[in-house]
């Protein structure tokens, strides 16, 4: 054997290897791999054979899976099938020759970070893998059954328990770290949970060991995974978000489209690559400028090439970005002019605006990225229509469309949507779904019928466009404070509904079963007034802290009673003695209105009458929804009748109840028809045997179908009336939802959209807040210094661009106020100057034009998408347009003094957010409550309704300010001295003002704890000679 050792391109170690290796021949080598690896076994050729054979080549022992054959195939440059899913003998040949090359630095090393070699594991192969687990587990269990059993007599279900299975799936849904309560707070927050990946979990990282490489962004990144929407803190880089346009192969590999690049010329043709096949491709950027016939305008164009990016002739491009947002997550490509803002706050406004609150009234974003329609549409809060058809009913908790398709029969020919109404979400949010077309409105498949939470006319809408000023006042604004004008609170702006959900289970104990009733012991009538016979709360109520909402006692142990007092009990009927009160009530902090009350019972248990009347109300509902359904069905049937019938003449005498409506000869008309049932018109005998039999047919459709809609509902009433199913013990559960009104106050949380956050340190009288020189004061007032240092200068262009469209819209307001449709159709033309626009505003009447301008007199939306947003200059041309100062700056004057403010002052129009920290949530005070009981000290939290910790740092504080007395209050009575607590107590009722402080019990507990660790310690306690 000749080795060509140069020791640049190749290094000895081959060779040193082959010095060191003492074995000559393939059967030494099979004895000598055995020998290794059954040390105890004595070898055979035949037997080592044998086992290398089934250890390397049998798929009994190992499974490559497609993924594992296709990546060896891309790193070897082997072409074995995707089906082969064992190794092969080149595999092993080839592997050994890429790390001698790699020893020799030669070939490129794996970069573990590449998204070629990081792969998505979607929830069913996760559940394959514990199901597969389980399958193990119940494997094991029937083969232990076999050999302990005599299998003839055994039959399939003796050995077979799917208990295994069952319980690894319940395990992995209710206890994997992947397995998430859905964040519901707004749509956004719920479709980008949905869209979210994961470096953590199991088989995956953990937060301590992950270091800056993982975490980073990576080259491959571009268009797959979002660079900045991840979360602050010790998750950062590890949780990330899909972007846009990315989806997952078949193997799990993220894809990102491009569209196709021929000779030059862009093609409408695209194509999904994920990171590796990219990476010899030249990739042009979304927004480089194109000609008519799409090729590139510039000779030399800017492209990504293995993820760096160079300057290319345009011939030599082979793809091009579908669109500019490709790189960024859907949170991130809601934030106009993204390409503005510092990457870090960019990051704070896109996690901020999944925290934002649904508010009451709704508001689309003036300044938007064209998006919003998509997401909304997309996130499933609202509900869009599933065919085409006719609006023929709508009220606020329903729509029904009719569908008249004559290809279709009468099937499908109606649909009934059900709007979800003031339902809580999982974040205590609402859910309401409002109808947003008319009787009479012609829907098409995809259109949004009815908005949900957060959107407005079918564009999401997670705050409201409110005018701003940055500028200090009076020292408010400190600290990226806000001070908000009194109007905001008076008029609604930011207020939210909230829902908390009550819950109360009546069980079946060992003394006896508890129950739901309105006779609960030693609680007067005014406690009750707002409980049924049932002992729930009525819907309307108004609830404070401390009121029952469902009544409820439970069985006490029973005392040993003498017989005298077992009488007199049977006489009196006093049921106080043997049951307690252990009724539901308001927690602390909650003050609202009951909106609705749920019961579940057990089948079989005798219902209440509160379960009675709303069972009904819900069968009336579905009866409703019923009858509905099978008018719609009878007026198409009978519109296809009339179609058939109308005009021909009938060949027999046609008879209802022995009564003759169509006579033989008779023609027939609308009129006639009107008065007789379907079914009937089934008996017309007409000239034309093709219509007879249409005839038939139709009425034999229309029976099929009401058969089909009564079933269906009846199923769903039988459904309903049929128990539920509850744990095991529990023979009645009851859920109350109470719904809060939430005004914006002081302490409260808000947001724009980039990064820019802030607490609300005051609400001014609209008086006193500066105001333009026509008398209108500014919303909001923000600190000017919030925007240097962070370099989210976005904010400030949308709030120019937001003036410019409020301004534009007060434009148009004008006009159509003073009917000036000349002046309103040029204005319109010159905001909307695309050649299409400007030929359909020609093309419409006055009255359209004035219903179309209507849209726009609280301001013109625009849309400017991420890192396609408008210039400077075209953002001082849209202020000029609305007759406002090109700088975007303007006088104002001081509310209280009526003086103007030294220098201008930047205003306009931003879109602003109410996040879900609300001060309500967390205002807390406690003055006696629940103790430990070891240490007897108060717990903490609100949760607890604890009180608040003092430290031994703020000891040292009362120390150094010398304050003994108040030191030794926070120390005894404050705290554990359960003695002098209880004294002090009495001292207060009584009205006397004394301080007797005894020993805390936190010292009792440290003497036991040295006393446990054999320290006898104890406290003498000298006795005062009382002469």
């Amino acid at each position: 054997m000749i080795l060509y050792i140069d020791n640049v391109s190749s290094s000895d170690s081959i060779r040193k290897t082959l010095l060191m290796d003492k074995v000559e021949t393939q059967d030494d080598a099979l004895l000598d791999i055995y020998c290794r690896l059954r040390p105890t076994s004595p070898p055979t050729l035949e037997v080592a054979r044998d086992f290398c054979d089934q250890l390397f080549f049998k798929s009994s022992n190992y499974d490559l899976s497609p993924v594992g054959r296709l990546k060896l195939n891309l790193r070897l440059g082997t072409d074995v099938p995707l089906t082969r899913r064992t190794l092969t003998k080149e595999d092993i040949l080839l592997t050994v020759k890429t790390l001698v090359y790699l020893k020799d630095t030669q070939g490129p090393v794996d970069d573990i970070d590449h998204l070629g070699n990081r792969r998505v594991r979607a929830v069913g192969e996760l559940l394959e893998n514990q199901y597969r687990i389980g399958l193990v587990r119940m494997e094991r269990a029937i083969k232990e059954r076999m050999s302990l059993q005599e299998v003839e007599a055994l039959m399939p279900h003796d050995l077979i328990n799917s208990k295994p299975i069952s319980a690894v799936v319940k395990e992995f849904f209710g206890t994997s770290q992947l397995s998430q309560f859905m964040d519901q707070t707004n749509p956004l927050s719920e479709i980008t949970h949905k869209r979210r990946l994961s470096a953590l979990g199991p088989g995956g990282l953990t937060r301590e060991r992950a270091g800056f490489e993982v975490r980073d962004v990576h080259p491959t990144h571009y268009g797959r995974i979002c660079p900045i929407e991840t979360p602050e803190g010790p998750n950062i880089g590890l949780i990330v978000s899909l972007s846009t346009y990315a989806q997952v192969n078949s193997f799990g590999f993220l894809e990102t489209p491009y569209r196709v690049v021929e000779d030059g010329r862009v093609t409408s043709k695209v194509r999904y690559l994920n990171a590796l096949e990219e990476e010899n491709h030249p990739i042009a950027q979304a927004n480089a400028p194109l000609d008519e016939e799409g090729r590139f305008k510039n000779p030399l164009v800017s492209a990504r090439v293995a993820g760096e990016f160079k300057i290319i002739k345009r011939d030599e491009v082979e793809l091009m970005d579908i669109s500019p947002n490709q790189l960024v997550s859907v949170s991130s490509s809601l934030i106009p002019f993204l390409e503005n803002d510092d990457a870090n706050r960019a990051l704070m406004g896109s996690n901020m605006q999944r925290q934002a609150v649904p508010l009451m009234i709704c508001e689309a974003p003036l300044i938007g990225t064209g998006i919003e329609r998509v997401v909304a549409k997309d996130s499933g809060v609202t509900v869009v229509a599933e065919r085409g058809g006719t609006v023929v009913d709508v009220d606020s908790s329903r729509i029904v469309i009719k569908h008249n398709n004559p290809e279709n029969g009468l099937q499908d020919c109606v649909t009934i949507y059900r709007l979800a109404k003031f339902n809580r979400s999982n974040q205590n949010t609402t859910v309401n779904q409002k109808p947003i077309v008319r009787r009479g409105d012609v829907v098409h498949r995809g259109d949004i019928i009815a908005d949900g939470p957060a959107t407005e006319m079918g564009e999401l809408a997670l705050g409201k466009n409110v005018m701003v000023a940055f500028m200090p006042w009076g020292g408010y604004n400190f600290e990226d404070s806000i001070l908000v004008s009194e109007r905001l609170a008076r008029d609604g702006t930011f207020t939210s509904v909230h829902i908390e959900e009550f819950e109360t289970l009546a069980r079946d104990t060992k003394l006896g079963k508890e129950e739901i009733t309105r006779d609960i012991p030693n609680v007067g009538e005014e406690a009750l007034k707002n409980l049924d016979e049932s002992g729930i709360i009525r819907i309307g109520a108004q609830v404070k802290p401390g009121d029952i909402l469902v009544g409820k006692i439970t069985p006490k142990g029973e005392t040993q009673l003498t017989p005298e007092e077992k009488l007199l009990r049977a006489i009196f009927g006093d049921k106080a003695g043997d049951v307690k009160d252990t009724s539901l009530r308001v927690p602390p902090g909650v003050n609202g209105i009951v909106i609705d009350a749920k019961v579940f019972s057990r089948h079989g248990v005798e219902k209440d009458s509160r379960t009675r009347a709303i069972e009904e109300e819900e069968i009336a509902n579905i009866s409703r929804d019923r009858d509905d359904e099978l008018r719609i069905i009878e007026e198409i049937a009978r519109e296809r009748l009339a179609e058939v019938l109308v005009g021909k003449v009938c060949m027999n005498n046609l008879k209802v109840e022995n009564k003759v409506l169509i006579k033989k000869g008779d023609e027939i008309t609308p009129e006639v028809l009107e008065g007789i049932p379907i079914r009937k018109l089934g008996d017309i005998v007409l000239e034309d045997e093709d219509d007879s039999n249409l005839v038939l047919d139709i009425v034999e459709k229309y029976e099929k179908e009401c058969e089909k809609v009564r079933k269906r509902f009846e199923s769903q009433i039988s459904r309903y009336q049929k128990g539920d199913e509850l744990p095991p013990g529990v023979i009645k559960m009851v859920k109350v939802y109470v719904a809060m009104k939430r005004k914006l106050s002081v302490g409260d949380k808000m947001a724009g959209r980039h990064g820019n956050k802030g607490v609300v340190s005051r609400i001014l009288p609209i008086e006193d807040m500066p105001y333009f020189e026509d008398g209108t004061p500014v919303d909001i007032v923000l600190n000017p210094l919030g925007v240097p240092s962070r370099m989210n200068v976005g904010q400030i262009l949308e709030t120019h661009l937001g003036w410019a469209a409020k301004g534009l819209g007060e434009q148009i307001n004008r006009l159509i106020r003073t009917a000036n449709h000349k002046g309103l159709r040029e204005k319109l033309k010159k905001i909307f100057d695309s050649q299409d626009n400007r030929a359909a505003i020609d093309s419409m009447t006055d009255e359209e034009i004035v219903d179309v301008a209507k849209r726009f007199t609280n301001g013109v939306h625009l849309s400017t998408p991420v890192f396609d947003g408008p210039s400077e200059d075209e953002i001082k041309d849209f202020l000029k347009e609305a007759d406002l100062p090109p700088s975007g700056q303007i006088t104002l004057y001081d509310g209280r003094t009526g003086e103007p403010f030294h220098k201008k002052v930047t205003v306009g129009i931003m879109y602003m957010m109410k996040l879900h920290h609300l001060v309500d949530d967390k205002i807390h005070a406690r003055s006696i409550g629940p103790y430990s009981l070891v240490t007897q000290q108060p717990l903490g939290g609100k949760a607890q309704f604890g009180g608040q910790r003092l430290g031994e740092m703020e000891v040292w504080a009362m120390e150094a300010y010398g304050a003994a007395y108040a030191l030794q209050e926070f120390l005894t009575v404050k705290s554990d001295d359960v003695a002098g607590r209880t004294r002090m107590y009495e001292k207060i009722i009584k009205g006397e003002n004394v301080l007797e402080a005894g020993l805390p019990e936190s010292f009792n507990v440290l003497i036991k704890e040295l006393q446990s660790l054999g320290l006898d310690i104890r406290l003498i306690e000298e006795k005062k000679d009382k002469n």
